[in-house]
């Protein structure tokens, strides 16, 4: 008699796997009716979790941490639910690890891996600029998703799935100057920020020089380096109003996050600023609240549950099969919107 899996009792529970195995882990967020049922089906059916008797068989953890940087950033909350049914579907647990925008998620994923004995790593956000040493120095198979590192960084030492930030954001400031904006503000990341918000903005910077528009420093706005909610609406929110405020002329916000934008969209409107008749509004990401925000905004939106399935997919082509480091660069989709609809 064949052995019962994972994926036989998300079947006869009518459920995804990644819910058993959130049922299994006794995680908060799950339905204590839901974890009944599945636990009464594993009983009948004798099925033995990895994570339980078979590992402690082994003495070996079928667990995969993912790392996160920054816990407001809406772009990979929307990630986190396909890489963990992405991961379970292979018949390992995920380990979600949260760290701050600040924060160094090589130091982290290096305590993770020796504290729970992960066998491999994904990362969602990271420093743009890392070392040869910082990724030698992790001792597992590991993805940076979201990531674009460093064209000097050697690509046979680390995995990864993207967009071309600089390449995507320079389309967007090219089609808002065929627009006719001349005068476009951009809402970037930290000074220090040194992975897609400086990508995002080398790509304005390029694209203005290539419409021959001037690049004005006064209208780059940079996010506060202390602020540990960089992609958020709230920053958003304070960085259009300290920009109305600041009386510099303008005609666009190009935000480097959609988040960013649709706080800066509020804070426009309640200054009685017309969006798009008096100014435009631009975002990046493609989250689902541009298209119903009032006006909907244009976006560049990122194809982010291809991303977030490739990168478990590459993820376990190392673990499994051994297979070398690999590298995918997904295209976006330039979504015209009304915020931008100035005839």
């Amino acid at each position: 008699m064949e052995s019962v899996t994972i994926k036989d009792i998300a079947k006869r529970c009518n459920v995804a796997v990644s819910t058993v195995s959130r049922a299994i882990n006794n995680h908060p967020d799950i339905n204590p009716e839901t974890r009944r049922k599945i636990m009464k089906v594993i009983e009948e059916n004798h099925y033995i979790p990895n994570n339980s008797a078979q590992n402690l068989k082994k003495s070996v953890s079928k667990t995969i941490g993912v790392v996160i940087k920054g816990a407001d950033n809406q772009l990979f909350a929307k990630m986190r639910p396909v890489l963990v049914e992405g991961i379970a579907q292979y018949d390992y647990d995920s380990d979600i690890e949260y760290i701050s925008i600040s924060g160094d998620e090589i130091r982290e994923a290096l305590r993770l891996v020796k504290e729970k004995r992960l066998k491999g790593l994904i990362f969602l956000g990271g420093n743009h600029n890392r070392t040869e040493e910082d990724l030698k120095a992790v001792p597992v198979p590991f993805v940076m998703c979201t990531v674009d590192m460093d064209e000097t960084v050697p690509k046979d030492l680390y995995s990864s799935v993207s967009v071309d930030s600089y390449q995507e954001s320079y389309r967007m400031v090219d089609h808002l100057c065929s627009k006719g904006y001349k005068k476009i503000v951009i809402f970037s990341g930290s000074r220090g920020d040194e992975s897609v918000g400086r990508l995002r903005l080398n790509g304005y910077r390029d694209a203005l020089k290539a419409n021959r528009i001037e690049v004005d420093e006064q209208r780059i706005w940079y996010s506060q380096d202390w602020a540990e909610d960089v992609f958020s609406m709230a920053n958003g929110y304070r960085m259009g109003k300290k920009l109305i405020e600041s009386g510099i002329d303008f005609d666009c916000v190009y935000a480097v996050a959609d988040s960013i934008a649709i706080g800066a969209g509020r804070a426009l409107l309640e200054s009685g600023i017309r969006i798009p008749e008096e100014c435009g509004l631009a975002g990046f990401d493609g989250l689902d609240e541009t298209l119903y925000y009032h006006p909907s905004i244009t976006t560049m939106r990122q194809p982010v549950k291809e991303m977030a399935e490739d990168a478990v997919k590459i993820l376990f082509s190392m673990l499994h099969k051994g297979e070398a480091n690999q590298h995918r660069v997904f295209s976006c989709k330039l979504e015209a919107r009304e915020s931008t609809q100035k005839e």
